[in-house]
């Protein structure tokens, strides 16, 4: 398993606001101290402070999903993993102590296959993170403005064209990066998906105790969630299928 990053830079976590930095910061620095010398449960324990007072990174969760690996929690190691991933989805030590948490869970389900382009545009998109892909589509957009500058204002013709040429192209690109953002950003805000926690739950065919039994599932497994009704969640397999179960066997992630 990839071992915990050395150092998480206070400035690189979502803040909205400012409050109380320097002591949030002294947490961040008691987990990384407490991880290196092996007491796992205080460093979950000031990480999990952290992220309840709001804040969050990959970096922090990823460190977090390390330190519940070490105490083989896995199911919470897999819900802490799958955070970072979605704030870092181009980050393969992420994916690896994902797959390595994975191995120790009861339920590996196969996907339903996915065409070939879908599955290759879905790795393009998953090159960078939202925030990056915004920097590319702002970057590419100014640049394509300032080349636009100069083939209004240039007597050359062949500056003209290759400001012309250059400047379509990055306005493509602009509009391509864009979209990854926007798709990057619905993955983190718009699916709803959860990780199995209860033992193991009965899934029913319709929200109440009386249903009936579709299929069993067990704690570490990702599910989608569709549907939402008086306590209980509808939701979807990786190969398709679909049931309910209680609100409480479930963790969003």
């Amino acid at each position: 398993m990839k071992n915990i990053f050395a150092l998480i830079i206070f400035s690189v976590l979502s803040l909205s606001s400012i409050a109380q930095p320097d002591s949030l910061y002294k947490y961040i620095e008691q987990g990384n101290k407490a991880y290196i010398e092996n007491e796992f449960e205080k460093a979950i324990l000031a990480y999990e402070t952290v992220i309840q007072n709001g804040y969050s990174a990959a970096e922090l969760y990823y460190n977090l999903g390390n330190a519940y690996y070490r105490t083989k929690n896995y199911k919470a190691a897999i819900l802490n993993y799958e955070r970072a991933l979605r704030l870092a989805p181009d980050d393969e030590n992420i994916k690896t102590n994902l797959e390595f948490a994975k191995n120790h869970i009861q339920d590996r389900i196969e996907e339903i296959p996915k065409l070939f382009i879908v599955k290759w545009f879905d790795n393009f998109i998953n090159l960078f993170s939202s925030q990056t892909w915004s920097i590319i589509s702002i970057s590419s957009f100014i640049l394509a403005l300032l080349l636009a500058m100069l083939f209004l204002f240039s007597k050359s013709v062949s500056i003209r064209k290759t400001a012309f040429f250059f400047g379509i192209i990055l306005m493509i690109g602009s509009a391509i990066s864009f979209y990854n953002a926007y798709k990057q950003n619905y993955k983190i805000n718009g699916i709803k998906e959860a990780i199995v926690f209860s033992p193991t739950v009965t899934v029913k065919s319709a929200p109440k105790t009386n249903g009936t039994d579709l299929f069993i599932i067990h704690e570490g497994l990702k599910v989608k969630i569709i549907g939402s009704t008086h306590g209980w969640k509808e939701i979807k397999l990786s190969d398709g299928k679909i049931g309910w179960l209680p609100d409480d066997s479930i963790v969003i992630i």
